[in-house]
C-alpha cells in the first residue's frame, strides 16, 4: 500500500506532497494532464519562442507565503520585483500607479495621497499579521490583533461603500478597485474589499513579483523539491473515480470540490453539503505576441508588469456587477500583464508578450479579444498593428482544458464572505472530508486562491496527524 497519493500538480497538491515527503512518507503525485503545473503552466500559446502563462501570471501571495519561505522557494528562483507593482490608466487623467515604494505612491496620488497612506501604512507594517489573518480560514482566533484591527476596519469601509466620501481622487479610487475586481464578484461587498487591501498592501510590502521564464518555473522548482524527498510525478493519469485511490493510505485532492460531491465513496449529507457549494464567474482570456512593447501614451505605464484597464471606479464596478447578473459590459474590466517588459526570456528578439483575461458569466462564450484590443487602443494607439498572433480561450473552453474550472471559474468557488467561511463546507477543519483518509487541498479550501501553497500545507498536516501520528505545526507568517 502507497503511503500518499496526491492528485493534481497545481501548487496546493505540489505543496501537500513535498510536506508529506519531507516526512520520510511514499508519495506520488498523479496529474491528468501532459504536462505539470496546473494553473502555473508556461507554454508557447501563439508562436515559437513566446512563452505564456496559462492561467496565474504575477504572484503577490509568493513572496510572503510561510510555506514557500519554508522550503525555500524564492531563493531557488530568478524573482522579478518591479519598481512599479501595478498601474491603472485613466481616460482623461495621467496613469496612477502603485509604485513598490509607498512615500512614492502617496506623492503621485496627490490630494488622495495622504488617504492612502493612512489605508496602507499599517497593513504593510503588519503585513505578516495580514497575511496569517487572510492566510488561514475565518473560524480561528488571529495571532496579530492589531493588524486585525486595522484590516477589519479598512474592509468594512471599503466594503460598504464608505471609500467614495474618503478617496474622492480618480486615481486612488481606481487602484483600489482595480485590486478589489481581482476577486470576482459584486462590488461593492466585504469579501472584494478584503482582498483588494490584501493585494494592494502587497504591493508595497513584497511587492507583485514573478520568476523569470513563467509561472512555470514555480511549478518546475516545486517538483525539484519534491524529488528531492524522494517523491514524484506521474503525468497523463486522469483521476474519475476516488476507488481507484483506496490503495493509498492518504489521498490529496488538489482538485474542485466535484470528484467529492459525485463519488459514490461520499456519505450523502457530505454530497447534500456540497450541491451547496457555489462557483464564480467565468474568465475568458487573450495572449498576444507582440512585435515590441506596447505603446502606452502614459510612459509609467510601460514600468508596471501589472495593469488594470477599464476606466474609473465607477465603470470597473458597473463592470463586475454587470458579470454578477449574467451579463458582460460593452467595456470590461481586464486584469492584464506585460511581463516580458521585466523578463526577456518570454519572446524572441524584440518581442513582447501581453497577457489579460475578463470576467464573464459561467459557460460564456464571449470573444474577449476585441474587447481587449479595443481597451488597448484608448491607452496605446497602434498596439493592433503589433500583434503578431494572439490565443484565446473562451470561458466555456476553460473546463475542457482544465476540469477543476468549472465552467470557466478559475477560483474554484464564488468568492463571497459566506464562501470565505464555507469552503466548501463550514468546519474548523475543512480540508479533511468524511472519507478517511481522504482530505482536500485545493482552492476550494481555506485560504482560497492563489499561489502560496497554503491549502496544501494545511491539509498535509491534518493528514500527517491523522493517518501518520506526525504532529507537525505551522509558525504563524
Amino acid at each position: 500500500m502507497r503511503d500518499v497519493t496526491v492528485v493534481g500538480s497545481g501548487p496546493n497538491g505540489l505543496a501537500a506532497a513535498i510536506a508529506m515527503a519531507r516526512h520520510g512518507l511514499e508519495v506520488v503525485v498523479l496529474e491528468g494532464a501532459e504536462s505539470i503545473g496546473g494553473g502555473l503552466r508556461t507554454r508557447e500559446l501563439t508562436l515559437p519562442g513566446f512563452r505564456h502563462d496559462v492561467c496565474s501570471a504575477i504572484h503577490p501571495a509568493a513572496v510572503t507565503s510561510p510555506f514557500f519561505r519554508e522550503i525555500g522557494l524564492l531563493e531557488a528562483l530568478d524573482w522579478l520585483t518591479p519598481e512599479a507593482s501595478y498601474a491603472h490608466p485613466l481616460d482623461d487623467a495621467p496613469a496612477a500607479v502603485a509604485w513598490h515604494d509607498l512615500d512614492r505612491t502617496v506623492e503621485g496620488l496627490g490630494s488622495d495621497g495622504d488617504m492612502w497612506r493612512h489605508a496602507m501604512e499599517p497593513l504593510v507594517r503588519h503585513v505578516d499579521g495580514v497575511v496569517d489573518l487572510t492566510g488561514h480560514q475565518l473560524l480561528r482566533v488571529p495571532h496579530d490583533l492589531r493588524a486585525t484591527a486595522h484590516f477589519g476596519l479598512r474592509t468594512l469601509a471599503l466594503g460598504t461603500g464608505l471609500d467614495r466620501h474618503l478617496l474622492r481622487g480618480d486615481g486612488a479610487a481606481a487602484l483600489l478597485a482595480g485590486c478589489m475586481a481581482h476577486a470576482a464578484g459584486r462590488m461593492p461587498s466585504l469579501a472584494q474589499a478584503g482582498a483588494g487591501l490584501l493585494l494592494a498592501a502587497h504591493g508595497h510590502a513584497g511587492g507583485w513579483g514573478y520568476p523569470r521564464g513563467g509561472s512555470q518555473a514555480i511549478a518546475d522548482a516545486m517538483v525539484e523539491e519534491l524529488a528531492r524527498h524522494g517523491g514524484r510525478v506521474e503525468t497523463g493519469h486522469f483521476v474519475t473515480d476516488l476507488r481507484e485511490l483506496e490503495t493509498s493510505r492518504a489521498v490529496l485532492l488538489d482538485t474542485s470540490p466535484e470528484l467529492l460531491r459525485t463519488s459514490p465513496t461520499s456519505p450523502a449529507s457530505y454530497r447534500r453539503a456540497l450541491n451547496r457549494y457555489r462557483y464564480g464567474s467565468g474568465v475568458a482570456k487573450v495572449d498576444l505576441a507582440l512585435s515590441g512593447p506596447v505603446p502606452w501614451l502614459d510612459p509609467p505605464l510601460a514600468l508596471a508588469p501589472t495593469l488594470h484597464l477599464g476606466g474609473s471606479r465607477d465603470a470597473i464596478t458597473a463592470s463586475e456587477n454587470a458579470v454578477a447578473r449574467g451579463r458582460v459590459s460593452p467595456r470590461p474590466y481586464f486584469l492584464a500583464a506585460q511581463p516580458s517588459n521585466l523578463d526577456d526570456s518570454r519572446a524572441p528578439g524584440s518581442g513582447h508578450t501581453f497577457w489579460a483575461y475578463m470576467h464573464v458569466p459561467r459557460n460564456s462564450t464571449v470573444d474577449p479579444l476585441p474587447l481587449l484590443l479595443s481597451e488597448l487602443e484608448r491607452h496605446a494607439p497602434g498596439v493592433k498593428e503589433l500583434v503578431l498572433a494572439s490565443s484565446t480561450r473562451r470561458a466555456h473552453d476553460l473546463e475542457a482544458y482544465n476540469p477543476n474550472q468549472v465552467g470557466g471559474d478559475i477560483y474554484t468557488g464564488e468568492l463571497s464572505l459566506l464562501q470565505l467561511v464555507r469552503r466548501p463546507v463550514v468546519s474548523r477543519a475543512p480540508w479533511r472530508t468524511p472519507i478517511p483518509g481522504v482530505y482536500l487541498c485545493s482552492s476550494a479550501t481555506p485560504p482560497g486562491p492563489a499561489v502560496h501553497g497554503m491549502n496544501g500545507w494545511y491539509a498535509a498536516q491534518l493528514a500527517l496527524r491523522d493517518m501518520f501520528g506526525v504532529s507537525a505545526q505551522i509558525p504563524s507568517a
